[in-house]
């Protein structure tokens, strides 16, 4: 009789702990989903200052077709890609082709001091401090994901319930440090 007690407790506790593991990782996932959320709503703000910012610069400086394709094409492949891995790649190119445009503004006073172009500028810099919070809110949810997931007992639980891995949303700081290169050629 005892024995049957000890043995089914031993199973209640057992289940008890599989339920909390197995809670644990979906809140941890969870939150991974939610802080994505807030990156990719963040970029899609960006997204939609840059055609604006675009169409200021191009009234003064009209010969820089180039650059203005080179943002535009980039703003594409970015609204297009998916996942964090190819979403990071494709903002760093945007990030340098956005460089670039801001560098070709620093030639032209009077769009300098364009008001509209000012406020595009502010709401651009103000958008990417967000993005860059919100990065960092997501891989600290990836990182505590990752670590629930791998520390021992839970791993077990973990791979039984087939929990993957998460990508970090990483951007290539020499890249995006790196000073634009603008020609007048």
């Amino acid at each position: 009789m005892w024995e049957l007690l000890i043995v089914l407790g031993i199973v209640l506790v057992l289940a008890a702990w599989v339920i909390a593991s197995y809670n644990r990782l979906v809140r941890a996932r969870v939150r991974i989903d939610e802080a994505w959320a807030q990156i990719d709503t963040q970029l899609q703000r960006r997204h939609d200052l840059i055609p604006n910012l675009v169409e200021s610069v191009k009234g003064y400086a009209a010969h820089e077709r180039e650059t203005f394709e080179e943002v535009t094409a980039a703003r594409a492949k970015a609204i297009s890609v998916q996942g964090p891995a190819d979403l990071a790649q494709a903002e760093n190119q945007l990030t340098q082709a956005l460089g670039k445009l801001l560098a070709i503004s620093e030639n032209y006073p009077q769009l300098k001091a364009d008001a509209n172009f000012r406020q595009l500028q502010e709401e651009l810099a103000h958008t990417e401090n967000m993005v860059a919070g919100s990065r960092g809110h997501y891989n600290a949810s990836v990182r505590a994901y990752d670590e629930a997931r791998k520390v021992f007992p839970t791993s077990v639980i973990a791979s039984v319930f087939n929990f993957e891995d998460r990508d970090y949303f990483e951007v290539d700081t020499v890249e995006v440090r790196s000073v634009p290169n603008v020609s007048f050629e």
